[in-house]
């Protein structure tokens, strides 16, 4: 058994990438975690940690040294995200990685509706442009944020109108990321759109989390105003009240509504449904 990492993963003490990592260590594939602080990252059988930081070019090239796939976790939301991910992918060129799978976001387009999918669109070109084999999982919106979105009336609000999408749950990404990750040369230059089974409108989500907690969810359709209006007491900048509101404009567009196949193609098995992943 080779116990060398080869691939480093980021995020492994976040929601996504800690899921990543968990399955790699299930397949007993080692792995290099890539941390801010080494104190926090997941005890796993043939992981071991290095402390980075997207914005830190030394930093990150001392930690991707002998790494030869990189699974690249987006850096938090924030005004200078690009400028982060460049130095990021730049160090990782320094380092000698060979092949790098980003999280994206499904749509991905310079001119998409939902603000953040130009980011991700942007560092697609990117890592186009930096020489390296890359692999796109443009990941749709995750199923296991959305009940956090009903507010304690019971009411989702947002300018959704009668559009769809088709949400993923963070765990049917990390088993396909995983997969990926350990064959990373059968998906070089891929981009895969990573959705759920099923195209939802926010009606049918609040239709499903009301049968499931057996309390009544509704959906209400903002107006644009309304949607900047009801999220400005937050005292958030400009740009993420864009991305709030574009989050459900988005849907309203259909740019999303489209259901893929990616993940049964490259895992063997399908992803979760929006319902069994309430009853999981």
């Amino acid at each position: 058994m080779d116990t060398t990492p080869h691939i480093a993963v980021t995020g492994s003490t976040g929601a996504l990438g800690s899921l990543v990592a968990k399955n790699l260590a299930d397949r007993s594939i080692a792995q290099r975690l890539l941390v801010r602080d080494t104190a926090r990252a997941p005890q796993l059988p043939l992981a071991t940690a290095s402390a980075f930081d997207y914005a830190d070019r030394a930093a990150s090239i001392k930690a991707l040294e002998g790494i030869e796939v990189l699974f690249m976790v987006s850096a938090p939301e924030s005004d200078h995200r690009l400028d982060l991910h460049a130095t990021f992918i730049d160090a990782a060129v320094a380092a000698g990685v060979q092949h790098i799978v980003y999280t994206s976001f499904t749509a991905a387009a310079p001119d998409a509706e939902f603000t953040l999918a130009r980011e991700h669109y942007a560092t697609e070109e990117y890592l186009r442009s930096s020489g390296l084999r890359f692999t796109a999982l443009r990941d749709s919106f995750y199923q296991d944020f959305l009940p956090d979105l009903v507010g304690e009336d019971g009411v989702i609000r947002g300018p959704a109108g009668t559009g769809h999408f088709a949400p993923v749950t963070r765990a049917d990404v990390a088993r396909t990321a995983a997969t990926v990750l350990a064959s990373a040369s059968e998906h070089a230059s891929a981009t895969y759109e990573l959705t759920g089974p099923q195209s939802l409108s926010m009606a049918d989500v609040a239709r499903m989390l009301g049968a499931e907690r057996g309390q009544a969810v509704a959906f209400h359709d903002e107006t644009i105003d309304e949607a900047y209006a009801s999220r400005a007491s937050y005292g958030a900048p400009q740009w993420q009240l864009d991305a709030w509101v574009s989050t459900y404009t988005a849907i309203a567009s259909n740019a999303m509504a489209k259901v893929s196949d990616h993940i049964e193609i490259i895992t063997g098995s399908a992803p979760m449904s929006f319902q069994d992943y309430l009853r999981k």
